[in-house]
């Protein structure tokens, strides 16, 4: 089977159904998938309209949807048509229904609502993007994480990651041949990581971003020596400061973000 259409549907943002099913997506090698994504689902009419796209484009339909008569409906003609119907949510609501003793209070989205942790993520979000690559560094010092690197190992998406999860994230280059700043080395209260990655992995994607640039002259760049004595001289250094260093070679942006959150975690 090299394709087969996918039916995402929530009565939300969509964000939980997309994550999970493509966190089970990569557990597939070589299969293409169509999805047909559907948000913000919270009447009748609407399950109708997406049922008629179902019947055409049969697949997988998951959904998040807390209303029992919208599920209901999606379940019973998913039934009539032979697709598989899976309500992602289901099992863990119904775990903690049954811990807790209450009963699901059928609250579409309301994980969305305007509450203190919301803006706390919108705060470390802007303050991710005004610490990003050594900016604002006269009040770095109040960031809960700070990444330092050599150019193109994730920082800047490592650190917007970590912003979605309500931490203050800078990140500061390192550059060979430069000092980094005293307001970094002066960040007593932030924890520092230093992040690397393999000479090979470094070179092809600054390779990549050179074309993309259509920049061709920067040879130092992407000269695989340079870049091997840039790479070693910043984990001596960052060894130097007792530093934690992560690894990002085969890392995902996830999987770094993870990783920095368990060392902050055991600062605290």
């Amino acid at each position: 089977m090299g394709s087969f259409h996918l039916h995402l549907i929530s009565d939300s943002t969509g964000e939980t159904v997309s994550t999970i099913a493509r966190a089970a997506l990569a557990q597939f090698d070589e299969i293409e998938v169509v999805e047909h994504n559907w948000s913000l689902v919270r009447t009748e009419g609407q399950i109708e309209k997406i049922l008629k796209v179902i019947e055409e484009w049969r697949g997988v339909v998951l959904y998040t949807l807390v209303k029992v008569d919208l599920a209901e409906v999606l379940q019973k003609r998913c039934r009539t048509l032979s697709v598989p119907c899976v309500p992602v949510m289901e099992g863990v609501m119904g775990a903690f229904s049954g811990f807790l003793s209450r009963s699901v209070q059928q609250r579409p989205g309301y994980q969305h609502e305007l509450d203190d942790e919301y803006f706390e993520r919108i705060d470390a979000m802007q303050f991710a993007l005004s610490h990003d690559d050594g900016q604002s560094l006269f009040d770095v010092n109040r960031a809960d994480v700070i990444l330092t690197g050599v150019s193109r190992t994730s920082k800047t998406p490592t650190c917007v990651y970590l912003a979605n999860r309500g931490l203050r994230a800078a990140n500061i280059p390192f550059i060979l041949g430069q000092e980094l700043p005293p307001a970094l080395l002066n960040a007593k209260e932030s924890l520092i990581v230093g992040l690397t990655t393999s000479p090979e992995r470094l070179v092809q994607v600054r390779r990549n971003r050179l074309r993309q640039m259509k920049e061709e002259k920067l040879e130092n760049y992407v000269d695989l020596e340079t870049v091997r004595a840039e790479l070693s001289k910043a984990r001596r250094f960052f060894q130097g400061r007792g530093w934690p260093i992560i690894d990002v070679t085969r890392r995902s942006i996830e999987e770094t973000a993870a990783a920095v959150l368990s060392l902050y975690r055991e600062t605290q």
